[in-house]
């Protein structure tokens, strides 16, 4: 019985997603900020490791990207962050700049290591500063401060220490890191986010070795020096949960009634629509999903990792004591979703990458792919991995509503490249319609999703701001609104994508 259950749940979101599909027109209808409810929050996103720059300046201790970025080979353009776009010095310049597009609020994340340069031990009061410096600023223009506790920079001395996010141990540093800012920045900071894309990190830094801090044991570790695919991301995974959980659970009893704020975790989620319409291949795009935001979202709303999990990954996923799960379940205020892109999703028939990888992509059993017969999904972006498949934010949002039962949800992230072509003038690179187009899709989507489909969507912020260093890609991917001279004392120049969202958030 539960099993048919599950497969008509699976068919209605499918058919639902099909009709969205059908039925969003290349036409893209004219939206404006009073299309939105009252209270719909618009803001930009960013993070402390790609904007601020000044790694060695005011007591900040190294962090495991400082050492991954500066590691020959990792990044795309052998560039690092050592200065990204400088915002530690021209937070205030930014600021106006937000101001003048009309934007409510600003998403940053705080440094752990500028906080606690070895991660634990004595506060560095100068970090302390900056960041009420800038939190100052923005309430001074009107821009409400969404801050995100922990955006991959994590603090070099307790991967040296430790293993970092591998060992248990983190949970109490995370806990009395978080606490500290809670106490230094709570009675002006309203919005938290635990985490930033957990999933991200544990994937990309523990099983397939692309990021920070470059773990895996692809290939009998000829990629990788260290690391076990097979078990390290599952490991990574539950210590974040426990931890956003602690932290949850000291800010609600100990500053939620006096400071009157609120608590969350962003969460990254490709949209996944079944490849055929054969069992098979539904099924697979379940567990696709539940391999991604099911990992966290089932602990957090339903109390345990999805069962396909459970059933697959065996010995090897930890679980949860009972006290555990009741402190996970239910341990925010809000979801964080960071939406991007779709893709199709089939079951695989093989055990090839089983063999070769023996890692969460097995463990998943579903290949996912941005192409059907040779064709992309949609429109690309620059990134190899970005298509434009407006439709998408709508199904999302609506499968989170039925599943979870539509909890508050913030867009704490959406929005699309352009390559760093250094043979396209700063003219012709700031007419970025395509941005445009992209941004019209996805927020006509969301919109209908909340007119239309009774979504609990709060808030939608753009990545981002400014063009920054976009992790493994350096500096050849540019996000921003704004793009940013890296040749010229990193000047900032409007494009063409700043005056329409002035003109949709002033309308």
């Amino acid at each position: 019985m539960m099993m048919m259950m599950r497969k008509a749940i699976i068919w209605v979101l499918v058919l639902v997603g099909f009709e969205f599909q059908r039925s969003t027109s290349s036409q893209v209808p004219e939206i404006r900020r009073t299309s939105f409810p009252e209270g719909f929050v618009f803001g930009t996103a960013s993070s402390a490791f790609q904007y601020e720059g000044a790694v060695r300046q005011d007591g900040r201790g190294p962090t495991v990207w400082d050492t991954f970025s500066h590691s020959f080979g990792k990044i795309l353009d052998f560039s690092n962050a050592d200065v990204a776009v400088d915002q530690y010095h021209r937070y205030n310049e930014d600021i106006q700049l937000m101001k003048d597009m009309g934007m409510d609020a600003y998403r940053f994340s705080i440094a752990w290591s500028r906080i606690f340069p070895n991660g634990s031990g004595e506060v560095n009061q100068a970090g302390i500063d900056h960041y009420n410096n800038l939190i100052n600023a923005l309430l001074q223009k009107g821009i409400e401060p969404y801050v995100t506790l922990y955006h991959w920079d994590l603090p070099q001395a307790l991967a040296d220490n430790y293993n970092g996010w591998l060992n248990p141990q983190i949970i109490k540093d995370f806990a009395n890191y978080a606490e500290t800012c809670f106490q230094n920045f709570g009675d002006h900071v309203k919005h938290w986010i635990t985490f930033n894309e957990p999933h991200t990190f544990a994937i990309q830094g523990y099983d397939v070795g692309l990021q920070a801090p470059g773990r895996c044991s692809i290939l009998l570790h000829l990629f990788c020096r260290a690391g076990n695919s097979a078990t390290e991301p599952y490991i990574v995974a539950h210590n974040v949960l426990l931890s956003h959980a602690i932290v949850a659970d000291i800010y609600k009893k100990r500053y939620k009634t006096k400071q009157h704020g609120s608590l969350g975790i962003s969460l990254d989620v490709i949209w996944f629509v079944p490849m055929t319409n054969n069992d098979e291949d539904i099924e697979a795009t379940q567990r696709a999903q539940d391999f991604q935001l099911g990992w966290f979202m089932d602990p957090l709303f339903l109390g345990d990792y999805p069962s396909s999990m459970r059933s697959r990954v065996g010995s090897r996923l930890p679980i949860f004591s009972k006290a555990e799960a009741a402190l996970v379940k239910g341990s925010l205020d809000f979801v964080g979703i960071n939406h991007y892109t779709t893709y199709y999703a089939k079951t695989n028939s093989t055990n090839i990458i089983g063999v070769l990888f023996n890692d969460t992509l097995a463990d998943s059993g579903a290949d996912t792919l941005p192409f059907k017969s040779g064709k992309a999904i949609g429109e690309r972006a620059s990134s190899i991995w970005l298509y434009f498949f407006p439709q998408g934010m709508r199904s999302l949002m609506n499968y989170i509503k039925q599943k979870y039962g539509n909890p508050p949800v913030i867009t704490t992230e959406n929005g699309m490249d352009d390559s760093n072509n250094p043979l396209i003038s700063i003219k012709d690179a700031l007419k970025d319609n395509k941005r445009i187009e992209y941004h019209s899709g996805y927020l006509s989507n969301l919109l209908a999703s909340i007119k239309e489909d009774g979504c609990n969507v709060k808030g939608y912020f753009v990545w981002s701001l400014l063009d920054n260093w976009e992790w493994a890609a350096g500096y050849t991917s540019r996000f921003g609104l704004f793009f940013v001279d890296y040749k010229d004392n990193l000047k900032r120049y409007p494009k063409d994508s700043v005056q329409w969202f002035k003109n949709f958030l002033t309308s």
